[in-house]
């Protein structure tokens, strides 16, 4: 199975002609990572976890690409609705939802549901730091965001005990930032930073 990172929350799983993207948002390159795609899993409603126009125009150009979002979602991007503790196939993966709510930035704020989904072994959480019951092989780490910071991100590590992990949702972060973040995640387990546009072989 290959790991694609197409920037900030998106990446792109394949296994020969399965082709699954989570989240392609705003932030990253939606379009390249949709092409070829045949079904995509998209965790909570922002902008930078979905580039609706990308996806819409992706699902006009091939209208058997799936979508599977939680049901607040699901109507307006014409896609499956899946629930918290399910179990499902796309693209041919094994994908259980996980989780249900977004992290809090403040006040109770954004109060939106968010799924994460475990891809056969391989964790995206979206906005949130839920520890599923699941063993995961492949942790996508948050990096940065008004809802996260690093001891967080390093408990997250701790709590679900990945065998390995790479870091997402970083665009807000500076070069020096993103090097920051690495040296605390490499002292937590085997860790990596996958640059937009490259893969890797899990």
């Amino acid at each position: 199975m290959r790991l694609t990172h197409f920037g900030h929350a998106c990446v792109r799983v394949q296994d020969g002609d399965r082709v699954l993207v989570i989240d392609p948002g705003t932030f990253s390159d939606a379009e390249a990572a949709l092409s070829g795609a045949t079904a995509v899993l998209v965790t909570h409603e922002h902008p930078d976890h979905v580039d609706v126009e990308a996806l819409k125009a992706a699902r006009a150009a091939d209208p058997g690409l799936t979508v599977h979002t939680h049901a607040a979602l699901a109507a307006e991007l014409g896609g499956g609705a899946v629930a918290a503790g399910e179990t499902f196939t796309a693209a041919g993966f094994t994908v259980k939802a996980v989780g249900g709510v977004h992290a809090e930035v403040i006040d109770g704020l954004p109060g939106c549901p968010n799924l994460g989904f475990i891809v056969d072994g391989l964790y995206h959480p979206g906005d949130s730091l839920f520890v599923p019951a699941d063993e995961v092989g492949t942790l996508l780490v948050p990096a940065a965001g008004p809802w996260v910071k690093i001891s967080e991100s390093i408990t997250f590590v701790r709590d679900v005990r990945p065998a390995r992990a790479f870091p997402i949702h970083d665009v807000q972060l500076s070069k020096v930032g993103l090097e920051y973040f690495d040296a605390w995640l490499e002292e937590e387990t085997d860790y990596a930073r996958l640059p937009a546009g490259e893969s890797v072989d899990l």
